[in-house]
């Protein structure tokens, strides 16, 4: 079986198919619901970082005075951060000519030793930028809010910074996502478990189902049992009695084929027994009476298994090899075979002994010297491929051979009925037989196909 057939086999299964849907949901769903609660709390985090450095920069603007069109702000401010050397909090203040050159007009104690970026965002006046800069070698936020103060009949512009260590920020959202990945970790595998034990509980009666299925197929059982789901419980009932029916045809099968027999076989007697009957016609009802016992056989052990086991297709091929070698030793025939271990046929021994008999025996007769038999199979299909390097069959004949009453003309013997068993044999089990021209050996070439439900 093909690695797409193997796949399409366990995608096309109803347990597959809960249990990839059950993983989505788990594996899928609750990781993006992480994702997003990550995405908001860090809006949440940068939106109270924004908040927190706004204050802090009303808090400097409170201090701020205006002298003769400069800017006037305390060395020592009340937060106690800006007044500590490089404490990861600072504040600037900044103008622009009108050239746009910026320089820097105070700045806090914190501030002392470290080198400026090249260039500021300045905002309109009445309006603030938020964003992230890099300031001696680390990431830092800055919160930038420009005013204008009015100053003897002129305006003077001035841009408040603040800037904050990235650090604290970082860390915030870096314990959260810690917390936020561990819980929904926890919470994957708790939802896991459950998930499987729901499924494993709600499959339950579909397992028992296929168990019952493979009891009655191995003949241990004869029917379902009623004890199944609502939903279940349609099919069981429908099942049984199509297994009812099956039974019941096959024992009026046998029934009848016994009937016939043995109304037969008082006949036949009569005629055999009668003085003056040919050697011929003695040979003919003795035939008759070979033909009688095979299918009234064929009849008793059909009846006794409505579902087939597994028949191992090399056994069968052995013997029915043996016994051919023997026939056709003059002219002698080289019998060969490439029978798979693997290989089984899901149905009767007889009725395949009957298949390979037939076509094997057709062969030998049309054949030259050579006859190859290849049987190659698994679980899921069987393959029979039976060759010969005969004179082949003509397009004509190929739909005609399996009709009744009609024969290759290369066959010298037969009375044109041996290719129609075959194929009503081969259709009862829902496979399907090709005649075309070998290509090792040139004759005919005989091919079937079995599909085995599992």
């Amino acid at each position: 079986m093909s690695k797409r057939a193997m796949a399409w086999q366990v995608l096309n299964s109803l347990k597959a198919r809960l249990v990839t849907s059950a993983l989505l949901f788990i594996l899928v769903l609750l990781p993006l619901i992480g994702v997003a609660l990550n995405d908001a709390f860090t809006e949440q985090v940068k939106s109270a970082t924004k908040n927190e450095l706004s204050a802090y920069v009303y808090s400097i603007l409170a201090v701020t005075e205006v002298d003769n069109q400069r800017i006037s702000i305390p060395e020592l401010v009340l937060e106690n951060r800006f007044n500590l050397v490089q404490s990861g909090l600072y504040a600037i203040a900044t103008t622009e000519d009108t050239s746009g050159t910026q320089a820097i007009v105070w700045h806090s104690q914190s501030f002392m030793g470290i080198t400026p970026p090249p260039h500021f965002t300045i905002p309109a006046t009445g309006q603030s930028a938020f964003e992230q800069i890099t300031l001696a070698d680390k990431p830092h936020l800055v919160y930038s809010f420009s005013v204008s103060f009015a100053s003897q009949d002129q305006n003077v512009p001035v841009t408040i910074h603040i800037i904050k260590d990235e650090l604290a920020f970082q860390q915030q959202i870096d314990q959260f996502n810690q917390q936020l990945w561990t819980w929904l970790l926890i919470l994957m595998l708790v939802m896991l478990v459950f998930q499987l034990s729901w499924l494993w509980w709600t499959l339950r009666p579909l397992a028992r189902f296929t168990q019952e299925l493979h009891y009655v197929e191995q003949g241990k059982s004869m029917q379902l049992s009623s004890q199944y789901p609502t939903e279940l419980q349609a099919v069981a009932r429908q099942l049984n009695i199509l297994l009812n029916t099956e039974q019941t045809q096959r024992l009026r099968y046998r029934n009848a084929l016994a009937d016939l027999a043995h109304s037969l076989k008082t006949p036949l007697a009569v005629i055999k027994s009668q003085a003056d009957l040919s050697e011929a016609s003695s040979e003919q009802v003795s035939l008759i009476n070979r033909i009688i016992g095979h299918q009234l056989k064929r009849a008793q052990t059909a009846a006794a298994a409505s579902w087939h086991l597994g028949i191992s297709t090399s056994e069968v091929a052995a013997k029915l090899l043996r016994t051919l070698a023997k026939i056709y030793r003059e002219p002698q025939i080289s019998l060969s075979s490439e029978v798979s271990a693997p290989a089984v046929f899901k149905g009767d021994e007889a009725d395949l002994t009957e298949i390979l008999g037939n076509l094997l025996d057709n062969a030998c007769k049309a054949a030259k010297s050579t006859v190859k038999l290849t049987i190659t199979g698994d679980a899921y299909q069987l393959l029979i491929c039976i060759e010969d390097d005969g004179p082949g069959i003509t397009e004509a004949l190929k739909n005609q051979i399996f009709e009744r009453g009609i024969r290759a003309d290369s066959y010298l013997q037969g009375n044109g009925i041996g290719l129609a068993i075959v194929r009503d044999l081969v259709d009862s089990y829902n496979g399907r037989i090709t005649v075309s021209r070998s290509e090792a050996l040139g004759g005919a070439k005989f091919s079937i196909s079995f599909v085995h439900s599992v």
